[in-house]
């Protein structure tokens, strides 16, 4: 019996790879780069199954290009470049990679917190130019961080992860949901779900852990900034769109706020105008997940889906479980 045909969007870890080989017939994009639509449409047009990164927009016109697609798994925990309605309504399984890069992404929310806090990428710029002339008792004052107050913006996974790591620095937590209480949280932390205002007013540093949806495209805008403290830093580790970059700019310009700890974009891989020049923002290449054994666990776990999905089982991480039972 012939093996499926599985067609992988973009080089991942040889973990999932190997795993895909054993089951299907593989090809993988050679290009170390995304693919264009009309790339990833033809591509996919005799495959049984696509295995996909954020960057592949998988809609309607995804889904009539590819005739014999059996189900596609992203090799990302958000999912917000999938049409989940369009994929349920012609029986597509699909699904994501969540919990094997929790606590990596907690992680360097944590370090792009004190990288701002403390100023350390000015820093080293300084050291590494030769023009430090010697310590001095005003050179580089930052930020405190113990006893602060922290706000999460969106207390899933990965934001109750990085809210639990601040009980080291004995902060004060706050929190919103747009859904349902953090019970974990208010009972290990004392947490406080908030009102995204009152969040804004009283936080120290926020971070942002939210997924993309209408409502949260561009929470963080000009009036969301005005009504932040002038020194608090916010960091996003969630999705790029949910900060307005232009607005963050002329906030971070005009001292509205103190500081930005950014490692993704509202239009990656591109900036907004005048970030990159900005010393009170550290930037980095949407890194979060960038550990060996995260990026290896969402290599064999989108792999796992996207066999189960092959072989007609229940993926461990589907969006749409329904589907399976029709």
């Amino acid at each position: 019996m012939a093996k499926p045909k599985v067609y992988v969007t973009r080089r991942i870890p040889e973990a999932g790879l190997d795993l895909l080989a054993h089951h299907a017939e593989l090809v993988v994009n050679p290009e170390d780069r995304p693919l264009s639509r009309d790339e990833l449409h033809r591509n996919a047009a005799t495959a049984d199954g696509v295995l996909g990164l954020l960057t592949d927009r998988i809609d309607a016109a995804f889904f009539d290009a590819a005739r014999n697609l059996k189900g596609y798994a992203n090799y990302a925990v958000g999912f917000d470049n999938i049409d989940v309605a369009e994929a349920t309504r012609r029986g597509i399984p699909v699904s994501n990679t969540p919990d094997v890069l929790t606590l990596a992404t907690a992680e360097l929310a944590w370090g792009l917190l004190f990288a701002v806090a403390r100023r350390v990428v000015e820093s080293d710029a300084v050291m590494r130019s030769g023009r430090w002339p010697g310590w001095g008792p005003l050179q580089f004052i930052g930020a405190d961080v113990t006893g602060k107050t922290l706000g999460i913006v969106g207390s899933g996974r990965i934001g109750t992860a990085m809210a639990r790591m601040s009980r080291g620095f004995d902060m004060k937590v706050l929190y919103t949901s747009s859904s349902r209480r953090n019970d974990a949280l208010e009972q290990e932390l004392g947490a406080r779900r908030v009102p995204f205002d009152e969040l804004l007013a009283e936080s120290d540093f926020i971070s942002i852990h939210a997924p993309l949806t209408p409502n949260t495209r561009h929470l963080f805008n000009a009036q969301a900034f005005a009504r932040m403290k002038p020194t608090a830093v916010l960091v996003n580790t969630g999705r790029g769109p949910v900060i307005d970059e232009a607005a963050l700019v002329a906030a971070l310009t005009d001292g509205q706020i103190g500081g930005a700890g950014l490692d993704v974009y509202e239009f990656e891989p591109k900036m907004a105008e005048g970030l990159a020049a900005l010393p009170n923002a550290v930037l980095l290449p949407h890194i979060g997940s960038a550990t060996r054994s995260s990026r290896d666990g969402m290599a064999e776990l989108a792999a796992r889906n996207l066999i189960a999905m092959l072989e007609g089982d229940t993926p461990p991480t589907c969006l749409n479980p329904d589907v399976l039972k029709k």
